[in-house]
């Protein structure tokens, strides 16, 4: 029945973004059109020999960060969004915590998920969903118990789920992009950590879907 529900929440995405704040469309909207004006600029700059991956790359670039990480301020702006918002970063908290105890606990230097990270592990994958799914469980018990919602645990569980799956997607596909450009972290503003954007990479991507399986939770 849950699932049944999160799927006609995703065929009402498109209606639902209708009641978004303007300013969020507009924003997006100026990112499009400033993303296509950079790209002709550059095409133009190069003397017409930009292809189609040089142009698909600028515009990915432009809008990757901004248009993902935009529906956060959108959760937190729905019923109960303050409440709902921490799911997104317990997912993907979550998530990268227990994977890692996973890979400090555990021997998993023989099932590496893949070359692209190759410090994360089949285990630490399994590991991370688990964890996301019991970190929202504890924490849907004290919303429902001390703050008065009535949130279905089983719905937490579904969408938890997904959520950290979607998330590791995300961290592997933000490795793919550092690997591509040689790099092993988007700067080194936190020691040992890299940068922001390597602390929130899941999370942005997590932010959209979570918006489509939390909204009028």
């Amino acid at each position: 029945m849950a699932l049944s529900i999160a799927v006609l929440r995703l065929f009402h995405l498109e209606s639902s973004l209708l009641s978004v704040d303007a300013d969020m469309i507009n924003m997006m909207f100026c990112l499009v059109i400033f993303a296509v004006f950079v790209v002709f600029f550059n095409i133009l700059n190069s003397g017409m020999r930009t292809n189609i991956v040089d142009g698909a790359v600028t515009i990915f670039g432009i809008l990757y960060i901004p248009v993902l990480i935009m529906f956060i301020p959108i959760i937190y702006a729905q019923k109960n969004g303050e409440i709902l918002i921490w799911y997104v970063f317990i997912c993907g908290w979550a998530t990268d915590i227990f994977a890692y105890l996973a890979g400090k606990i555990f021997n998993t230097k023989k099932h590496k998920f893949s070359k692209i990270s190759p410090n994360k592990s089949i285990e630490g994958c399994i590991a991370g969903a688990i964890g996301a799914v019991v970190v929202s469980l504890i924490y849907t018990i004290v919303c429902n118990t001390y703050f008065y919602t009535n949130i279905s645990y089983i719905y937490i569980i579904l969408i938890s789920l997904v959520l950290s799956i979607v998330g590791q997607i995300g961290d592997f596909s933000a490795s793919s992009i550092k690997r591509y450009n040689e790099i092993k972290d988007y700067s080194n503003l936190i020691p040992g950590h890299g940068g922001i954007l390597d602390r929130i990479d899941s999370i942005i991507f997590i932010a959209p879907l979570a918006y489509v399986l939390l909204m009028n939770i």
